[in-house]
């Protein structure tokens, strides 16, 4: 298996990325990702043949389109065969960081970008006060798309007056509560909950400050139960909702979806910002998460291709070509002077997002095992009957939490659908021999029978199907863009010993 590309890089070549000396006479071969959203592609193939251009220089690129969400995950299984400029959501950073696939920006190159771009960008592509990449947008939270024929205007700040509106019209509302803590977070940060993640200089999460366990995590869930208990409830942040058998008057989700909801609804669109919803005759305004897609340039052998593709996604994250990305999609700029657009500033989801944001939360660096956690009290307050199961539900919460930090984080855990991916479990723990880990599996039948090594309390994916080189016959083949966590499918139920060697990386399986 091949190893993380990991370069140390001299402090002069860092602090090149713009106008010094021009870069050596010589075409370089480079890969970018980029959305997969239609027309970005195209899009960015016109930037660089413009850059190349404008600058004298030649370049081979290959321009690919892989989701955002899935770009960090595929770099990580092999930072060495990854994209040379890549994008992606900001929650991805930390784990890029720990695998050493970003090259930090200089001193020079981080003024730039400090001065360019608002301030929520820039710390969402900082870790412990280094750039380690370029703002692309400031537009990944989300906010309210309603029908106008069935929302009230005089209701719109009120999540009850909202439901009452969507069950007298047989209509549904979307909102995903038990599937993501991305959206459900937003009734916590209402009341005031924080859950705030500190990671050291290597990525590394060390400590939370976490108060969803609280007399205002009580009060979050019983705002939530408003929906969760209501008969128009829909777990979905799907724009196809409004077009659906039983359809949706409003749906929670961003940016991403506005053309999908216009052509829905018509002269009926409506996009504004999240209610507020009322407990014991106290009004709380729903909060939200408030993010950003970057772009990262991986660290290079040759210093002045790394210098030039530090240029390169500079340029590709400037005021012209964050207003040609909102142009064609929609995408609201973190560049301060593409902001100030009248286009910009007069677009209906943009500006739904921004009055928004005056009630979110900066999405920071979140310990990737929160997300499935902070699912579990949405589901229990959907039955909950009393504040006693609520209680019970955030002390449950609250202990997971806690025990990513008592966990012994040594060694490897086989985590999988035979587990309920359970990442901290210890009855999945590899047993070591000097440095070959080992444990004995049963797999049985489901629709999924997948899973992979991990750290234990981590969903790191290098040690995945790609490592496998004894036993490929049992397991289904490679698939980065079917299988994006680079999981092992075994195709059949069984018992399987699964050996990892951490000397040379590489995985076998063996059927008992």
């Amino acid at each position: 298996m091949k190893k993380f590309l990991i370069i140390a890089l001299t402090a002069m070549m860092l602090l090149v990325f713009t106008g010094c000396d021009k870069p050596k006479e010589e075409t370089y071969k480079i890969t970018v990702w980029v959305s997969e959203s239609e027309g970005v592609k195209e899009l960015t193939e016109q930037q660089i043949a413009r850059f190349c251009e404008e600058n004298g220089v030649t370049l081979d690129a290959t321009v690919e389109g892989i989701s955002e969400a899935d770009s960090a995950t595929v770099m990580i299984t092999s930072v060495e065969d990854g994209a040379d400029i890549f994008c992606f959501s900001q929650d991805q950073l930390s784990r890029l960081v720990q695998a050493g696939a970003l090259q930090v920006l200089g001193e020079a190159a981080s003024a730039t970008v400090t001065e360019l771009n608002d301030e929520i960008s820039v710390k969402a592509a900082t870790v412990n006060g280094q750039l380690y990449c370029y703002p692309l947008t400031s537009d990944n939270g989300y906010f309210m798309y309603y029908d106008k024929s069935v929302v009230k205007e005089e209701h719109l700040d009120s999540l009850e007056d909202i439901i009452a509106d969507c069950e007298a019209a047989g209509r549904l509302f979307s909102m995903e509560l038990e599937t993501s803590a991305w959206y459900n977070a937003s009734f916590f940060f209402a009341t005031g909950a924080v859950s705030e993640w500190v990671t050291d200089e290597s990525g590394a999460f060390v400590s939370v400050n976490d108060t969803f366990n609280s007399e205002a995590g009580i009060i979050a869930l019983k705002g939530m139960q408003k929906l969760l208990k209501s008969p128009v409830y829909n777990s979905s942040s799907n724009a196809a909702d409004f077009s659906a058998a039983i359809p949706s008057a409003v749906l929670i989700s961003g940016t991403w979806a506005v053309s999908d909801v216009k052509a829905a609804l018509g002269d009926n669109f409506g996009a504004t910002d999240l209610p507020s919803f009322t407990v014991d005759g106290v009004e709380y305004h729903l909060g939200s998460f408030s993010g950003n897609k970057l772009m990262g340039v991986k660290p290079q052998t040759d210093a002045n291709k790394a210098a030039l593709l530090q240029k390169l996604a500079l340029y590709l994250t400037n005021e012209k070509c964050q207003t040609e990305r909102f142009e064609l999609k929609g995408w609201g700029p973190s560049n301060l002077a593409a902001q100030q657009l009248d286009a910009v500033k007069s677009d209906i989801a943009l500006a739904a997002l921004n009055a928004q944001n005056a009630y979110a939360t900066p999405q920071g660096q979140i310990h990737g095992s929160w997300w499935n956690i902070a699912l579990a009290y949405a589901t229990s307050a959907k039955e909950a009957t009393t504040d006693a199961e609520l209680q019970a539900a955030l002390d449950s919460y609250k202990q997971a939490i806690d025990a990513l930090f008592a966990l012994d984080t040594s060694g490897l855990i086989f985590v999988g659908a035979w587990n309920g991916w359970n990442n901290t479990d210890d009855a999945m723990r590899m047993e070591k021999d000097n440095e070959t880990f080992t444990i004995t599996v049963e797999v049985p039948e489901s629709d999924y029978m997948g899973g992979r090594i991990v750290t234990p309390g981590e969903w790191d994916n290098d040690k995945g199907v790609t490592a496998v080189t004894v036993g490929v016959e049992l397991i289904q083949p490679a698939d980065a863009e079917g299988n994006p966590d680079n999981n092992i499918i075994f195709l059949a139920a069984g018992t399987y010993e699964v050996s990892y060697n951490a000397t040379t990386g590489e995985i076998s399986i063996v059927q008992k």
